[in-house]
């Protein structure tokens, strides 16, 4: 029994040790960012988004933030075009997700609950997912079928 207690605690401290922290996702480079917009039929809306393109910078994404910008967020381009499944572990504030297509218009939008495990998928492969604040979408009027550009040219849309 003692043995198993011991082994125990040594996985357990091994884990714990390869874990991200709120101090090393604080470290992380910065991402470069895009102007974007959305065509909505209320207007052009505009935002400033961090460009997520490498897989630690999917993979990282907005964990550990506790706020965002209400003209921020974070833009993921799926390349190729994929079905996109996202969850929120170790993210801390409530994001809009904004699923768009390879031609620019917005497939889907789901609001995404902080510090959970359950998944929110695009529901039909999409070319990027936009994040931005929770609730943002619905105060801004966003919708599907809205169209969504950005001017970097690294990305597809």
């Amino acid at each position: 029994m003692l043995r198993f207690r011991l082994s125990l605690a040594l996985a357990c401290a091994s884990l714990a040790a390869c874990a991200p922290t709120a101090t090393t996702a604080a470290k992380a480079p910065a991402m470069a960012t895009a102007p974007l917009t959305i065509e909505t039929a209320k207007g052009k809306l505009h935002y400033q988004v961090e460009v997520a393109r490498s897989f630690d910078e999917q993979e990282r994404g907005l964990m550990f933030r506790t706020s965002l910008p209400a003209q921020g967020g974070m833009i993921f381009p799926m390349v190729p075009n994929r079905v996109a499944t996202f969850w929120m572990k170790n993210t801390l504030i409530q994001l809009d997700m904004i699923f768009i297509r390879a031609d620019g218009t917005i497939a889907r939008i789901a609001t995404a609950q902080p510090e959970t495990l359950d998944t929110v998928d695009s529901g039909e492969p999409v070319a990027a997912v936009l994040e931005i604040v929770g609730g943002g979408a619905a105060k801004a009027g966003i919708a599907e079928g809205d169209r969504v550009t950005w001017a970097d040219p690294a990305l597809r849309h």
